[in-house]
């Protein structure tokens, strides 16, 4: 079993906390993080963006003007693709954007880049995070303690006082270890796991 530092909000080391090797181990899959993100995000797209064909604009049906004699191309439809407000060719229609990538797959993924960033020594975890007050301005200078820059904050449970306090940062995001995923520990480079919510984590990543 390795052994991972556990700091407190003043980066001060407190203890100890025991991870599998197995976990830790894991070698970086690129691809395979790569594919997992894709995933992901192809799974957030709505997908309902829509253009009318010259079957639904709705204009009359009637022949713009006579077959010969004008000098001009034969005209018969005002809803025609090459006209001004006329049907779209090929234009998007409604459609699933998600794809699939087999559960073993996702957990290979999540477990390679936590693995990742713990060597680069990218992961901190903190004893406990209490905080107490709501204020924005007293929260980010306790994170200023213990990284610069972008942070993912994984703790157990988001108390209201950590959610009013950060929902203000951009830089910030929390939420809970049970719902850690391949892209957000990608889009954050530093990440803070409060203990508990590791314990969560890793759990997760031996089911």
């Amino acid at each position: 079993m390795a052994k991972l530092q556990t700091i407190d909000t003043a980066k001060q080391a407190v203890g100890e906390l025991e991870v599998a090797d197995q976990i830790l181990d894991t070698p970086y899959h690129p691809q395979v993080v790569k594919d997992a993100v894709v995933y992901f995000l192809a799974g957030k797209r709505q997908g309902s963006h829509s253009t009318k064909t010259r079957a639904e604009v709705s204009y009359s049906t009637r022949k713009l003007y006579r077959q010969k004699g004008t000098g001009n191309a034969r005209a018969g439809s005002a809803k025609s693709p090459i006209r001004r407000h006329g049907g779209v060719t090929f234009g998007p229609r409604p459609r699933d954007y998600s794809t699939k990538l087999n559960k073993k797959v996702r957990k290979l993924a999540l477990r390679s880049l936590f693995a990742e960033k713990v060597r680069q020594g990218y992961v901190q975890v903190l004893d406990s995070l209490e905080l107490a007050d709501h204020k924005t301005k007293n929260f980010r200078k306790l994170l200023g303690q213990l990284v610069e820059g972008k942070v993912l904050i994984v703790t157990d449970t988001i108390s209201e006082n950590l959610e009013r306090a950060s929902r203000n940062l951009p830089e910030v995001h929390v939420m809970t270890g049970r719902n850690v995923n391949t892209y957000e520990l990608m889009r954050f480079p530093n990440v803070i796991f409060v203990k508990g919510a590791l314990d969560d984590f890793t759990q997760r990543l031996n089911e």
